[in-house]
């Protein structure tokens, strides 16, 4: 990929530019220059695409859904097939390494398969007993939001369920890693999705999420990323009383028990933790240890964290890229320098690299206060802080202290703190003596400022239909 790249708007079954021509730079995390451009919608832009959308809406919802499915498993095979350039775009404007970015367009096929394959079932009528049954519909037009750092995955998990429900999309992709969305669309269209139905746009964020969330033609949005813009959105979905579904910002505790089998715990929260360089909202971010373990896991961990090799993400013996951006690099430095500052001690990392590219180390910290802003912000970065404890219940009450509530891990073979932690913790998911990613066949939704709503398997599929009670009625077969 070269600077002279260009990423297109996709609007009504054509790749174009920004009516006005204007792009917006798409920057090399690993140089720090820029490489490729994307174009800005305009209003006009996004006023085709709406109405676009709306043309086909009728025509795609009325569409049997097996056909809906069948595109989509189409579209997943030819993904599938192209997985190694996608992957090495992806790593490239991201900063993840080749290996993490082919895993995640792995995730991304597997996502439209599981909709393709259950299109049919999920679409057809739930009988609820005699003359009665349940009819679902497509809602209509969704607005989906997607994030930079795991854009591929993310896009279809929004768009693959609505369009296998029948609602047509605008797809609103990162401008910071736009080739994942530019992908997903090109095979999707490949597939045969017609035209209107996905809509492709890049730009200016504030100024495009305002323009479709201003317009009745949009029934859903669908968000992930921070959880201040998430309120910033669903405010604006209020006006039009549009159906949301937000992923937003995370703080997850790891607790470890005394029975903790540190052999399996250390690299699979080191391997976790590290991906993406710490960028995701479900990797764990505060270490609680059982005091009789405290000091070997430390010791352990900070080892583990030492060995990882940093560097340029299509080296094939680099297992941490750089960071997407250089807002990411100001925010370690805001999180550690204040933890410092409170009396927090630093084990290892703790310092942006001397050399070009986001580059920042694997960090662990100690003696971190309570009232410190890394308990509390979401440090989306390669951050980890390790604190003790002496109970099942103090661990909980400390593992529960943040406004968030998306994931939580835990490690322990001993039922009754297995119960106690799966009663006792909040939070969307819990894993369980692992750390692992969602598949597509399983809900996921945060709680408290976590957001609300469900991506995944049926109950991601139901978040874009209308379920219509119909009474009297025998039946449709």
């Amino acid at each position: 990929m070269s600077n002279d790249t260009r990423y297109q708007l996709f609007i009504d079954g054509r790749w174009l530019d920004g009516s006005d021509r204007s792009t917006l730079p798409v920057i090399n995390p690993a140089t720090e220059k820029v490489f490729a451009w994307v174009a800005s919608a305009t209003a006009s832009d996004l006023d085709e695409a709406l109405a676009s959308a709306e043309r086909s809406r009728k025509a795609w919802s009325s569409r049997p859904a097996k056909e809906r499915g069948e595109i989509l498993l189409a579209a997943a095979r030819i993904l599938e097939a192209k997985v190694g350039t996608a992957a090495r775009d992806l790593s490239a404007e991201q900063g993840k390494t080749i290996a993490e970015a082919t895993g995640e367009y792995a995730r991304a096929v597997e996502t439209l398969e599981w909709n393709g394959i259950h299109a049919e079932e999920l679409s057809a009528p739930i009988q609820l007993g005699p003359n009665r049954m349940i009819a679902p519909e497509a809602l209509g037009v969704v607005a989906a939001f997607t994030p930079w750092n795991y854009p591929a995955v993310l896009i279809a998990r929004k768009i693959a369920p609505a369009l296998a429900a029948g609602c047509p999309v605008i797809l609103k992709g990162a401008e910071e890693t736009p080739s994942a969305a530019v992908h997903i669309v090109e095979v999707l269209s490949q597939a045969g999705i017609p035209d209107g139905v996905v809509n492709l746009v890049f730009g200016l964020p504030v100024q495009i999420s305002r323009h479709l969330l201003s317009s009745p033609i949009v029934k859903v949005l669908t968000f992930t990323g921070s959880t201040e813009v998430g309120k910033q959105l669903a405010r604006l979905a209020a006006n039009n009383l549009q159906r949301c579904i937000l992923e937003l910002g995370g703080h997850s505790p790891v607790v470890l028990c005394e029975d903790a089998d540190l052999a399996n715990a250390i690299p699979a929260i080191s391997e976790y933790k590290f991906e993406c360089a710490g960028q995701s909202c479900n990797a764990p971010s505060r270490i609680l240890v059982a005091r009789p373990l405290y000091e070997e896991f430390l010791s352990r961990m900070t080892e583990a964290a030492r060995k990882i090799k940093i560097g340029p993400p299509d080296d094939p013996s680099t297992k941490m890229g750089p960071m997407a951006n250089a807002r990411r690099i100001e925010a370690m430095q805001r999180l550690i320098e204040d933890a410092v500052d409170r009396g927090a001690r630093i084990e290892t990392g703790g310092t942006r690299l001397d050399q070009p590219g986001f580059y920042w180390p694997p960090t662990i910290l100690t003696g971190v206060p309570k009232d410190a802003k890394l308990l509390h912000d979401e440090p989306f970065g390669p951050i980890l802080t390790v604190a003790p404890f002496d109970t099942i219940e103090e661990a909980i009450e400390e593992a529960n202290a943040t406004d968030y509530g998306l994931a939580a891990y835990f490690f322990t073979g001993a039922s009754d703190a297995q119960r106690a932690l799966i009663c006792g913790l909040s939070a969307g998911a819990l894993s369980v003596n692992f750390l692992k990613g969602v598949s597509a066949d399983a809900p996921y939704g945060g709680v408290k400022q976590s957001g609300y709503g469900y991506e995944g398997g049926e109950q991601g599929f139901r978040s874009f239909q209308n379920l219509k009670l119909v009474n009297g009625f025998a039946s449709f077969g």
